[in-house]
């Protein structure tokens, strides 16, 4: 059986994506096939949000994330404290399918 251990991924990261976009909202959907991330921008006293980056990726991927993330935020936590949530009222949005927010 060969070893996963000796499997490694090469990702090219381009540079037009290498700095990333801002996002201070993350609104989750889904269907029976797949998860959808949009990640938005919200800016004080600006009557619009802006979607800033969609992720569209398959039920399983999206558990993965989430372990992935899981496993992240235990770790920062060790080395750098608990996250404090703040809590914060965001207003109802709505992409006409049924919405979970992050």
């Amino acid at each position: 059986m060969e070893n996963n251990k000796d499997k490694k991924n090469n990702i090219e990261l381009p540079e037009s994506l290498a700095d990333g976009v801002y996002s201070n909202l993350a609104i989750i959907t889904h269907s029976p096939s797949e998860f959808v991330c949009d990640f938005v921008q919200m800016m004080p006293g600006m009557p619009k949000a802006k979607v800033r980056s969609r992720v569209v990726m398959t039920p399983e991927n999206a558990k993965r994330l989430m372990y992935a993330l899981q496993d992240n935020i235990r770790k920062y936590e060790q080395n750098l404290g608990v996250i404090q949530e703040k809590g914060g009222n965001v207003p109802p949005m709505n992409f006409g399918t049924p919405t979970t927010e992050a």
